[in-house]
């Protein structure tokens, strides 16, 4: 038992380094790069494309990917003590098409907006950035569900409800969204923030009160 009990400290330990890595540069990527490549001179947008973007991403991607991974063991672990409920699992489903966005979406195509392999750069840079901003919309609600899972909805509300469906169809919806859809409100940084905050509180309460 003490084994598993450092494991499972080492990883909810890990867990938070690694998302406060991926979470960290995915704001800075929307709300600090995006800002800056609009106003550089050329030359300081080839510059940072060239240098600054890809050791950014670098270090995005294998956040994110740790992330994922030390979000499985805990998931192991919570499942093995039985105290699964609605808000970790849509907190993990949230956390997991992130990752998925990150790894099939933002990161083959941003290596064609900045030139590192061939390809439509005109098309891949929209891509990625509907992609990103779709992971910006979902990392409030994200980080609420998974905090709230022991703490707010309580080991005992159980798993499986008709309002945890509810909730993850509106996921699937809004991750479809940023596959094919429109920014929308995201356009903007404002905007995708408070996106983000209202998805937040819509989750929530479809949670706790149907």
């Amino acid at each position: 038992m003490e084994i598993m009990d450092l494991v499972n400290m080492l990883a909810r330990w890990g867990h938070l380094l690694f998302g406060m890595t991926w979470i960290g540069l995915l704001y800075y990527f929307n709300f600090i790069q995006g800002g800056y490549f609009k106003a550089a001179t050329p030359e300081g947008l080839k510059d940072a494309k060239a240098k600054l973007a890809p050791e950014a991403l670098w270090w995005f991607r294998w956040g994110a990917m740790f992330t994922f991974l030390t979000g499985l063991v805990l998931l192991a672990g919570v499942g093995k003590m039985h105290v699964m409920n609605d808000f970790i699992v849509v907190g993990a489903a949230l956390g997991t098409l992130m990752f998925m966005n990150v790894w099939m979406i933002i990161w083959p195509n941003q290596k064609i907006a900045l030139g590192i392999v061939e390809g439509d750069a005109a098309a891949a840079g929209p891509k990625a950035l509907l992609a990103s901003r779709t992971n910006v919309l979902f990392s409030a609600p994200m980080a609420f569900c998974m905090m709230a899972g022991p703490h707010f909805g309580g080991y005992g509300m159980g798993v499986g409800s008709t309002a945890m469906w509810i909730a993850l169809a509106i996921v699937a919806a809004l991750f479809i969204n940023g596959l094919k859809g429109k920014q929308g409100p995201m356009t903007t940084v404002r905007g995708v923030i408070v996106s983000s905050l209202v998805l937040t509180v819509v989750l929530v309460g479809i949670l706790k009160v149907l």
